[in-house]
């Protein structure tokens, strides 16, 4: 624990705001239904009421506060977004790893099922199958997932090539341990740094596109509070001068400017360069 605060401590105020910032969001998200003064689908009056002492930030287009749903939104988007990252990670990356190890036929197989998802657009890749099966959690989640895998692949399986061709690898191979030693003890061991610096990087991007699907109408769906279907659903204020909808927007922007600044702080220090 002290080696963690002195890291933090002579971290550089980027990466400490950074810290902060997901900290912060972290507990807004666990500590939710205790810091909202009203529940996440409870209407408390009349629609886009203004800012008041009651409702400090309004209410949206049904009567619902603003600011309760806009604590909900941490726990569901972020929430969401952090089981997706690591739901793609545990496929794409295992499946770079193991390709990575076995080389052969197994790497050139599952390269190419990989090419050929990338080769889709992303997006339009996500609407068509949200469309057909549907916007659940469960489906967004493994839709997501799935396509941000073949991301994660190509980093792990890059990585993962440039330590396999090691001599220790070799001995390891040699002594007649079997894949999934080689893995997790050989390999995985020395690729951890940019898989962690990936991880982060890739949360901002599920984030951001769960964000976008939701203010389309194909992500989380209502009632449940979600930041990009709140900018959607009460878009009209701006015109009005009323900067409630940007509101959700800069929470996803000021999560994303936290994380990448972290991630790169956690680049710099893997990188091994001083100053």
């Amino acid at each position: 624990m002290k080696t963690i605060a002195k890291h933090v401590w002579q971290a550089p105020l980027s990466a400490q705001f950074g810290l902060a910032v997901i900290v912060l969001y972290i507990f807004v998200a666990v500590f939710a239904p205790t810091l909202a003064p009203y529940g996440e689908t409870e209407v408390v009056g009349e629609g886009f009421a203004p800012w008041n002492g009651e409702h400090w930030l309004g209410t949206d287009n049904l009567g619902r506060d603003m600011y309760s749903r806009l604590l909900y939104g941490a726990r569901n988007t972020v929430g969401i977004a952090f089981v997706t990252t690591a739901l793609a990670f545990l496929i794409g990356g295992l499946a770079g790893l193991v390709a990575a190890v076995k080389g052969g036929w197994v790497d050139q197989g599952l390269s190419r099922i990989v090419d050929v998802l990338m080769a889709i657009p992303q997006l339009i890749f996500a609407l068509l199958i949200l469309s057909v099966v549907g916007t659940t959690v469960t489906s967004l989640i493994l839709v997501i997932a799935l396509l941000d895998a073949t991301r994660v692949f190509r980093l792990a399986r890059s990585v993962a090539m440039g330590v396999v061709t090691l001599d220790f690898v070799e001995a390891a191979r040699l002594r007649g341990e079997g894949m999934w030693w080689l893995i997790t003890r050989e390999v995985l061991p020395n690729t951890i740094a940019p898989l962690i610096a990936e991880f982060g990087l890739r949360f901002c991007f599920v984030f951001l596109f769960i964000s976008a699907l939701s203010f389309l109408g194909l992500g989380i769906k209502p009632p449940t509070a979600d930041w990009g279907s709140m900018v959607r659903d009460n878009a009209i204020l701006i015109t009005f001068g009323d900067i409630s909808p940007l509101l959700p927007a800069a929470a996803v922007a000021i999560l994303t400017v936290g994380v990448n600044f972290v991630v790169d702080w956690m680049l710099h220090k893997s990188s091994g360069l001083k100053g």
